[in-house]
């Protein structure tokens, strides 16, 4: 049964090449790179449709009296250290995957999970099953940095990733304000059963739209193509992909911007599952109102990933130092703007979340993957993914267990009504991105190893 399961999984054996005719492979090259680009940035968005879910309904099952705030911090946690484990592992596993089936099944697989999650009001239920959807979504990003690197050359990788990079944030931007809608309308069930049903249907077009390794379909590689044959993978050509993943495994700066994205990931993920009860309890906002401002941060999180692969490769040389800096600067100034602006200011408040997603969807492409991506071998990209995606979900879940104890340590009853104290939580997020911005400038002259 396992080998049957490994060998549906595993990526399929070279092919002859299909044809001497340059126009014809180009021709089937280029309709099969648009097709694989379109899928990963528009599919890996669906896996963050029932992700950040939770964040929606943590209101409304507040106030019915489902769950604590510790208890949905340690359930947001085990998700977190549940995805950064599979983060690892997974991204180790993409490197010998046949992505479109390792990617359109556990979305699949976790829209199912969701299924059930609108079901469920049991502590340990919601626990065990929230756990098992983090691992099923932490299959994601790495098979799609993985086609990525095997569809588009090194010259093409940073503006590719950066546009790739938006798909999180499609996926926020939907579930803030679709998923806020439903709940709203229809109660907290509908946070997980509409999403659910929306990966369905976008499952089952993964599976068609998605694309193993060229050489499995009678290509050249992706090198040979375009004629981009850097001088680190040539050094690299004859080692193996073990060989290969291990070299990331001895790279120090690779741990280090690991240890940097887990410091980001705190900033980005307390807004990310507390925005929404935040601006709630500290502004005065509805459920929609909320919703609808947050998406703020999302939208601009889009155009700063979008732009900064770009920025980086056409006015940094592909170096992403001076961009990180710059970008956790703002990111962390953000931060501080959104507590000083008192409530009422509608407009204020989205500016400020759009600067913040701004500057974090560009950190996002820079510390989230790409700089180890271009300190890694091409045939170990999604080890490197893994190891980022490690920290960043390790520093992640951190947070979120954090967060909800010092809300739970915090709150005060007055005439039957529960209030949050946010203070201490956002002093927690803008402490871990200023450690973020130390950590990345100690691998500022860090290179890719020949």
């Amino acid at each position: 049964m396992l080998r049957a399961i490994m060998a549906f999984f595993r990526t399929g054996p070279d092919r002859p090449m299909m044809s001497e005719d340059p126009l014809r492979i180009r021709r089937m090259y280029e309709h099969m790179r648009w097709s694989v680009f379109l899928s990963v940035t528009l599919g890996y968005g669906f896996f963050y449709v029932i992700r950040t879910n939770f964040a929606v309904v943590k209101k409304p099952m507040l106030d019915e009296g489902i769950f604590t705030t510790t208890e949905m911090g340690l359930i947001g946690s085990a998700f977190l250290a549940v995805y950064a484990l599979g983060k690892l592992l997974n991204g180790f596993l993409s490197d010998r995957a046949n992505v479109r089936r390792f990617m359109a099944t556990a979305l699949l697989l976790g829209a199912l999970v969701n299924l059930q999650l609108g079901s469920s009001r049991s502590f340990t239920t919601f626990l065990v099953l929230w756990g098992l959807n983090g691992w099923l979504l932490s299959v994601g990003s790495a098979p799609s940095v993985v086609a990525l690197s095997q569809w588009f050359s090194p010259r093409e990788m940073g503006t590719r990733y950066g546009v790739w990079s938006i798909s999180h944030s499609l996926g926020e931007g939907l579930t803030f304000i679709v998923t806020a809608a439903m709940v709203a309308d229809f109660g907290w069930e509908w946070g997980f059963r509409g999403p659910a049903l929306l990966c369905i249907g976008a499952a089952l077009v993964l599976f068609q739209t998605l694309a193993d390794r060229p050489q499995t379909y009678g290509l050249p590689p992706v090198t040979t193509y375009k004629n981009d044959h850097p001088p680190v993978q040539q050094a690299s050509s004859g080692m193996s992909v073990g060989r290969l993943q291990l070299e990331v495994l001895k790279n120090p700066a690779i741990w280090i911007l690991g240890l940097s994205a887990a410091t980001m990931s705190v900033a980005r993920y307390g807004i990310n599952n507390w925005g929404v009860l935040y601006l709630q309890e500290t502004k005065g906002y509805s459920l929609k109102e909320a919703g609808t401002v947050l998406a703020a941060y999302p939208v601009a999180a889009m155009i700063g990933a979008a732009l900064s692969g770009l920025l980086s490769d056409r006015f940094f040389g592909a170096r992403r130092n001076w961009p990180a800096l710059l970008t956790g600067i703002v990111e962390a100034v953000a931060l501080v703007a959104l507590v000083l602006v008192p409530p009422g200011h509608v407009i204020l408040d989205a500016t400020i979340l759009a600067v913040f997603g701004l500057s974090l969807g560009a950190l996002l492409v820079y510390l989230g993957g790409l700089m180890a991506v271009d300190l890694a071998p091409k045939r170990a990209a999604g080890a490197a993914m893994g190891v980022i995606g490690a920290f960043a979900y390790a520093g992640a879940a951190i947070q979120d267990t954090v967060s909800g104890w010092l809300l739970d340590n915090g709150k005060v009853v007055e005439s039957a009504v529960t209030r949050y104290d946010f203070t201490p939580v956002i002093v927690f997020w803008i402490g871990a991105s200023l450690l973020s911005i130390l950590l990345t400038l100690t691998v500022w002259n860090a290179r890719a190893q020949e």
